[in-house]
């Protein structure tokens, strides 16, 4: 059973209660270089992110970002430390939302002035407490960055901004620590109703990062935890969302095209099944329908072991055996698989046109 929280509005969409579980990911250009970022927030558009987070550090950073606002109708959100300015700027500028780190803006009333900044607009504020940025107070407290640390923080700004009547609050708790992540969320899913926004700090490159990512954001979400996530990888951008997409849809909590089931090759494949898995996935782009395709490097594997798939093949040398949930539908020269499969996508309702 997925937490019940209160609702925030970012930008178009909405965050927490029974609202989708929303992909973010985060510019890497230059924010000043518009034009690669306009360029990187439409590939991070073409792969079904949702919410787009740019950093402002310094007042060209922030001229530029308003330029941005104006050439795109994603949500934005505005990464801000340290120059509360900054944030009340972003605000003016038109950010759906600011991610701050209220432990580094400084005194109180700069933060309060960001509130006002926010009331005033209507807009959203995520709290993002890290482990990088903890306050002194804490880690003298707690003995060094510990999730009961990270989750006092948080707790202790949420209840800063409510007292400021405001309640447009997403909060996050991240660590670099698989562990240390999951025992902060799950102790501040127990002491505040605000959503979470869900996410592995500093997580490294590609593969050991979508590993953390996914044992971190995978466990969480399967116990309910987390209306919003951010995969941060050493990468290309791009990859966040799609690795952001795997997880949702391992868990089968949403779906944004078909899943490709194939069988990792052994003694028995005789064909190239990497090369055929490659061709099915560039084909496939687009399609939204969110099917289950089989391609598998032997009988034994498919239709048997791949029984549940709405589509697919079992390649042999020369053939391709097409089946659907389990059962064979036709067998057909090795150099047609693709098109077959293709065709029976359509069939089921999937079209990229």
């Amino acid at each position: 059973m997925r937490r019940n929280t209160r609702v925030v509005r970012v930008g178009s969409l909405f965050l927490g209660g029974e609202y989708p579980i929303r992909v973010q990911s985060m510019t890497s250009t230059r924010t000043t270089d518009i034009d690669a970022t306009l360029k990187q927030i439409e590939e991070l558009i073409k792969e079904d992110c949702e919410i787009i987070r740019i950093s402002i550090p310094d007042q060209k950073s922030l001229r530029a970002f308003e330029e941005i606002r104006k050439a795109t109708n994603i949500p934005l959100v505005a990464d801000i430390h340290f120059n509360y300015r900054l944030a009340i700027g972003a605000i003016e500028a038109g950010a759906d939302k600011v991610r701050i780190n209220p432990g580094n803006i400084g005194e109180k009333e700069k933060v309060k002035e960001i509130v006002q900044a926010l009331k005033l607009h209507g807009k959203a504020c995520r709290i993002g407490v890290n482990s990088g940025s903890l306050e002194e107070d804490l880690i003298k407290k707690y003995g060094g960055v510990t999730p009961e640390a990270l989750v006092e923080s948080a707790v202790r700004w949420v209840d800063f901004f409510v007292e400021q009547g405001f309640y447009d609050i997403v909060v996050s708790v991240k660590s670099s620590s698989v562990k240390d992540t999951i025992r902060a969320y799950e102790m501040l899913s127990q002491k505040i109703d605000f959503p979470l926004h869900l996410g592995v700090t500093e997580a490294g490159p590609l593969i050991p990062g979508t590993v953390k990512s996914s044992i971190a954001m995978g466990y969480l979400l399967y116990k309910g935890i987390g209306d919003t996530i951010r995969v941060s990888l050493t990468e290309n951008p791009v990859y966040e969302v799609r690795v952001a997409w795997e997880i949702l849809k391992s868990l089968d909590l949403r779906y944004n095209g078909p899943v490709i089931i194939s069988c990792p090759t052994c003694a028995r494949t005789r064909v190239n099944l990497m090369e055929l898995v490659h061709q099915v996935e560039e084909k496939i782009k687009g399609i939204k329908k969110p099917l289950k395709i089989a391609i598998m490097g032997c009988e034994v594997n498919g239709p048997g072991e791949a029984r549940d798939a709405d589509i697919g093949v079992a390649a042999e040398p020369g053939r391709g055996v097409i089946f659907k949930k389990g059962v064979v539908v036709k067998r057909v020269p090795y150099e047609k698989i693709v098109e077959e499969l293709l065709n029976l996508v359509k069939s089921e309702g999937g079209s990229n046109d």
